[in-house]
């Protein structure tokens, strides 16, 4: 980490669990097992998005576990890899809510420098193994982040999609900032309530409301 985030997150870093959790990491990769996302980008949702610049929080669960699409933002893939059903949807809801066209890719590096942190809740996982990485420590890790951000910061919009994602609304003070929920873009919810939530365009109105610049939505 390059940011304000070493200085926010502290010792956490330092603490007997992170150091488990990076040494198991780090024996996995030894073994020759191939841990997703490469190792120079499990960190990137906190180097693109400076805890100071950090407006809207949507929160994912495991990074991908196939070859190639996990970079260390939450829903998103390098340009060039096809797009995840999710993404798909994702950007279907962003046309209707905002009339922004899908873009021919699914690299959301740009709306990580607009401020929104695309933060997955396990920050590793490997190929083939949804979940393979669960219970090692990185929900402590970024259930601090969620942590901070909730009592450092005011009118931040967080996104939650999804049971999963919404069990983090217990950490969260309401009065200080917005809370969006809806099912989960996934096939196999998305047609119970994700399409139609509009959180694009209900963040940007909260965001305005309390003098805060708008998200800039459109994928570069």
């Amino acid at each position: 980490m390059t940011n304000d985030w070493k200085d926010v997150l502290g010792s956490e870093m330092s603490e007997p669990y992170f150091m488990e959790l990076t040494d198991f990491i780090e024996k996995e990769r030894k073994k020759g097992k191939v841990i997703f996302p490469p190792r120079e980008e499990v960190f990137s949702a906190l180097e693109l998005t400076p805890f100071d610049q950090v407006k809207v929080i949507i929160l994912g669960q495991d990074p991908y576990h196939g070859a190639n699409q996990a970079h260390g933002l939450a829903f998103s893939v390098k340009k060039g890899i096809p797009k995840p059903p999710s993404l798909v949807n994702i950007f279907k809801e962003l046309s209707s809510d905002l009339g922004i066209q899908a873009p021919p890719h699914g690299n959301l590096q740009s709306w990580a420098k607009e401020g929104v942190l695309l933060l997955n809740t396990v920050l590793t996982v490997e190929e083939g193994k949804p979940a393979g990485h669960h219970n090692k420590g990185w929900e402590r890790f970024t259930d601090k982040i969620i942590e901070l951000l909730n009592q450092k910061k005011e009118h931040l919009v967080f996104i939650l999609w999804g049971s999963p994602a919404q069990k983090k609304m217990k950490m969260l003070d309401a009065k200080k900032h917005l809370i969006l929920t809806s099912p989960h873009p996934s096939p196999l919810s998305s047609y119970r309530g994700f399409f139609g939530s509009k959180p694009f365009s209900q963040a940007n109105q909260y965001l305005l409301k309390n003098g805060i610049e708008p998200v800039n939505w459109r994928v570069d």
